[in-house]
């Protein structure tokens, strides 16, 4: 390749990455904010779930406590039979005593079954709460991932084309060009590597360059970089006839 030919595939590949980046930007935030909120979903559900086996735990142990005041219930019944049949009255204040003790575990059972249905009532206040939180959480995430899969429809085809094409452009520059792009593209906030003399300074610059730098620039005999940004130096004329070259190849693409 000619110099003319890599300063022409530099700039064409600038716009191609160029175009790639505005339709990624077009999803914007999009793909993080459908995950957070994809995560966020899964996490109230699980919750959800946590508290739901918290309540069947609760209502085993009701369930427990409701059997042992039966079993106690039956106990003080078979006491008060044996009492009628004592022969002392030490065999009956001991018949007494285990008497009070199962009155007691009923005491004790019924204190902790009010106690479990209260917290029964808080979580399912909680799971309520939870679940307005989930149907609304899910239908914003229907609502984001729609959008996504809008913008995702309508530029699928012409980001894969783009990002095939970008490649196709690089694999023919040499290397150390090619690795120099993706440098300064990495380095530069809005990615541009390659850019044309707009009005004898650099493109997205203040500083004029020197007549003699312009001359060479325009010569096409040697790839220049700007001495302030890095960036590789193409002339005004070169640049309008790859940027109409390649707006056909987009409208084509598209």
């Amino acid at each position: 390749m000619s110099v003319e030919e890599k300063l022409r595939a530099l700039y064409a590949l600038q716009l191609i990455d160029s175009r790639i980046d505005t339709i990624q930007n077009l999803r914007g935030e999009l793909p993080m904010e459908v995950e957070d909120l994809a995560d966020e979903v899964e996490g109230l559900k699980t919750r959800l779930a946590k508290h739901q086996e918290d309540i069947e735990t609760l209502n085993g142990e009701i369930a427990a406590r409701k059997n042992a005041i039966e079993e106690s219930k039956a106990l003080i019944k078979k006491y008060a039979e044996q009492q009628k049949n004592v022969r002392n009255s030490r065999e009956f204040n001991s018949l007494s005593k285990e008497v009070e003790f199962q009155e007691l575990e009923i005491q004790l059972a019924e204190k902790h079954i009010k106690e479990f249905k209260v917290k029964i009532e808080q979580k399912n206040e909680v799971i309520e709460q939870t679940q307005g939180k989930l149907s609304e959480r899910e239908t914003h995430l229907g609502h984001k991932k729609s959008e996504l899969d809008t913008i995702l429809e309508e530029t699928a085809k012409e980001e894969t084309a783009l990002v095939k094409l970008s490649d196709d452009y690089k694999s023919n520059l040499d290397e150390r060009l090619s690795q120099a792009y993706t440098r300064i593209r990495s380095s530069v906030a809005n990615k541009l590597a390659v850019v044309s003399v707009e009005r004898g300074a650099s493109g997205g610059s203040f500083f004029t360059l020197p007549p003699q730098v312009q001359v060479e620039i325009a010569s096409r005999k040697r790839v220049i970089t700007d001495e302030h940004s890095g960036r590789i130096l193409v002339d005004p004329t070169l640049a309008e006839e790859e940027s109409s070259k390649m707006e056909a190849i987009f409208k084509k693409l598209g």
